[in-house]
């Protein structure tokens, strides 16, 4: 499991929402992922960082999903950074926002190698100490959500690529042991949540895979109570293992479910409409296979937009990872993922050009903004772009373009010498401003 994205440029923090040119929108006649989803027996979900539920991203994430997964908040880096100290406000926030919206929530996660309290990793530790730690640690989270809460990924990344047992805190300190123990420790603590293992790089047929596959097995021989596999895939642009239906029915074969916990499917950047249109075969493929096999439950992406991805701060020059792009445009992979789901979406367009917004200085009256107009597979000769203060704003002077406002509404358009904007480039326009007691980023329409 990864982090959420946690750092972001100044520009995507005050990024208005680009409508583009013309626009890959989820019109009011499409149908919700999360009615789609539950029409075949699915569950369709997102990972979120719950200071993020209002707004823009909280309507979406109400709306097009029937699942929540805690990004970081419910990690126990998060819930106790100092022994005996705990802070459950995002989690809790999380688990109350899917309760208002009827939407369901897997837990994630309670042993894991990452994003552990430091008292925890540095700790010298006897087996009979590391053991109690690991049962009191499950007892009192699982506890705490009880009845409210679908599923536990309980154990994360247990194995290497070559199919040996990670090296870790509890595999050192407890033996193989500890991911039996771990189990039965999440069923006395909530005996109606699923129980699950998930791991990355296991999404085909491939040694880590089959070790994960033979653990497995073995548990379910010794009767641990094991409900669940998760499958990470965090994976690149066209590069979807051809095994994975047949990974995924073999793990049914065992008698648990079979959950994609973590889906996105990176791509070196810039996107093109070349790279957005096999992402989009990508996205449809993985959620072909999962519809494929009734014991598939259906599939959560890690993060929904591309503003709070992990990608670009773990793989530097990647990113453009999810169904949504920076801005809140679904992307063709989130109608690939519809059309996958059953329904029928707006067509795709092959390219198109974009308006963001940006406040680049700011002080006690007046700011300093600018548009950046970027095109991708498509073309413009000329172009004007309009937006609407929401709190009073006044342009004072503008360079690059020519801007008039009238009353809130501002439009700009193109120069004499800066109208073309080519496929794959980009123009830039300024302005300063006069503000007071806020200073919103209005949305941006290109016309």
């Amino acid at each position: 499991m990864r982090s959420l994205r946690t750092g972001l440029s100044l520009v995507s923090l005050l990024s208005g929402l680009a409508l583009l040119a013309p626009a890959p929108t989820a019109s009011a006649a499409d149908v919700p992922l999360r009615e789609l989803a539950a029409a075949k027996g699915k569950v369709i979900g997102t990972a979120v960082t719950g200071s993020k539920l209002t707004g823009t991203y909280g309507d979406l994430a109400g709306a097009q999903f029937n699942s929540l997964t805690p990004g970081n908040a419910m990690k126990w880096g998060s819930v106790e950074p100092s022994r005996g100290s705990y802070n459950w406000a995002e989690a809790d926030q999380i688990v109350n926002f899917a309760e208002a919206h009827g939407q369901q929530v897997r837990g994630h996660t309670l042993v894991w190698h990452n994003q552990n309290p430091d008292w925890l990793t540095n700790g010298t530790w006897t087996p009979a100490q590391l053991s109690r730690l690991l049962d009191d640690h499950i007892a009192l989270e699982v506890g705490r959500y009880k009845g409210r809460l679908a599923a536990w990924d309980v154990v994360n990344e247990p194995f290497n690529e070559d199919g040996t047992y990670r090296q870790t805190l509890w595999y050192n300190g407890l033996g193989t042991g500890y991911i039996a123990q771990a189990l039965t420790a999440a069923r006395a603590a909530d005996p109606a949540a699923r129980l699950y293992i998930n791991d990355y790089n296991v999404e085909g047929v491939n040694a880590k895979s089959t070790a994960l596959y033979n653990l497995v097995k073995s548990l379910k021989e010794q009767g641990v109570p094991i409900d669940g596999v998760g499958l990470q895939a965090h994976l690149i642009v066209g590069q979807v293992p051809a095994t994975l239906q047949q990974n995924i029915q073999r793990f049914a074969d065992l008698g648990v479910d079979v959950a994609i916990t973590e889906l996105d499917i990176r791509m070196t950047l810039p996107s093109d409409s070349a790279k957005l249109t096999q992402q989009a075969a990508d996205y449809k493929a993985v959620m072909n296979a999962c519809v494929a096999v009734a014991r598939c439950v259906g599939a959560t992406v890690w993060g929904f937009t591309d503003s709070d991805s992990w990608i670009p701060s773990t793989f530097p020059g990647q990113g453009a990872a999810t169904p949504y792009d920076e801005n809140y445009a679904p992307k063709p992979a989130y109608h690939a993922i519809a059309e996958a789901l059953g329904g029928t979406t707006t067509p795709e367009p092959t390219g198109a050009c974009s308006a963001v917004y940006s406040v680049t200085s700011q002080w006690n009256t007046g700011f300093t903004g600018q548009v950046k107009i970027s095109c991708s597979g498509a073309a413009l000769s000329s172009w004007k772009a309009g937006w609407t203060y929401g709190a009073g704003q006044r342009i004072t002077q503008a360079w690059n373009a020519i801007c008039t406002q009238s009353g809130t509404a501002v439009s700009c358009s193109n120069a004499a010498y800066n109208g073309t904007v080519p496929d794959g480039g980009s123009v830039t326009f300024g302005f300063n401003g006069s503000w007071s007691g806020s200073n919103p980023v209005p949305v941006v329409t290109l016309g």
